[in-house]
Parts: C-alpha cells; sequence; structure tokens
C-alpha cells in the first residue's frame, strides 16, 4: 500500500512537472533576444527623442512630420515592448552610448544642416533596424516576442521607405 502511495506521488509529481516546466520556461528569454530586446528599446527611446528634435529643430515640413511619425510609432512600440517583457527583464531607461552618440550628434548640427543630417541619420538607422528585425523575426523562439517583431517590422519598413524619399528630396545620397 505504502509502495503503492509513493508511485502515485512520483507519477503525478512528474505530471505537475510536465506541465509547469515547459510554462516556465517560455516566460524566459534567451540570451539573444535580450540582448535584442536592449538594442531596440534604446533605439526606440533615440527614435522619440530624435523625433522630438526633428518637430522643434527641422526647417522642411517633411522632416517635422516625419519627426511627428517617429514620436508616434516609436513611442507605440517602445510601450508594447515594454509590456511584453515587464516582468521577464528590466528594459533600459537610458540610450546606448551608440543611441546617444547619434543624439548628440543631432542635437549639435547647425540649423542649416540638421534637416539633411536628421535624413541621413533616419536612412541609415531604419536600414540597420530593418535588417536586424528580418533577422530576430527568423531566429526568435519567445512566441510573444516574435508576435511583437513581426508587428513592427512593416511599420519600419514603411519608415524606411518614407526615410529614402525625405533623403532623396534633400539631396542626401543613400549609402
Amino acid at each position: 500500500m505504502k509502495r503503492k502511495l509513493v508511485w502515485m506521488a512520483v507519477v503525478s509529481l512528474f505530471a505537475v512537472c510536465s506541465l509547469v516546466l515547459p510554462a516556465l520556461a517560455a516566460d524566459k528569454l534567451t540570451m539573444g533576444e535580450k540582448s535584442f530586446v536592449k538594442e531596440a528599446a534604446s533605439a526606440g527611446m533615440m527614435e522619440v527623442e530624435l523625433g522630438q528634435m526633428a518637430k522643434e529643430r527641422g526647417k522642411s515640413q517633411e522632416v517635422k512630420d516625419f519627426g511627428q511619425r517617429m514620436v508616434t510609432d516609436h513611442g507605440k512600440a517602445n510601450d508594447e515592448l515594454k509590456s511584453l517583457v515587464d516582468n521577464r527583464m528590466k528594459l533600459p531607461t537610458k540610450l546606448e552610448l551608440k543611441h546617444k552618440a547619434m543624439v548628440d550628434k543631432l542635437a549639435n548640427a547647425s540649423a542649416d544642416e540638421f534637416d539633411k543630417k536628421y535624413a541621413a541619420a533616419m536612412l541609415k538607422d531604419h536600414k540597420k533596424d530593418v535588417e536586424k528585425f528580418r533577422k530576430e523575426s527568423k531566429k526568435a523562439k519567445d512566441p510573444q516576442l516574435k508576435g511583437w517583431i513581426d508587428k513592427t517590422l512593416p511599420v519600419l519598413e514603411q519608415h524606411l521607405q518614407h526615410a529614402r524619399d525625405m533623403a532623396h528630396k534633400m539631396g542626401v545620397a543613400e549609402k
């Protein structure tokens, strides 16, 4: 009788573990996913900050409008990312050094050169972002993160096209 109870307890424990452990593992992000999330969060904060700057300092209406779109779209994406990973990892509250350097570079641009420098920066940055999001979409194991990436990627592709158009109109060559 005792053996039967012990055996039932072992089987029950195994059954519970087989249900609980995969659920717990699903809440974990891989190191690669965490790295991507940190990069995406910092880049998103940079886009919002630069968008605000473009709205205030831009001379052309196109730069001002693009800046507003960056504030709106990246602000929304940042909020979604934060709620997605809220309990699983801490997001950065400050820009990574490379993103801070870009903000500083544009903040120090003269009024006459701001629009061209902003257009060039947005073109370069969105090319990189689209590439990173495409790669991570193929690698991401976490279903919530993958869903966010796949939802955000088309928006970034639109941003890239608008950045190309803006840069072309301002005579900024695509590199």
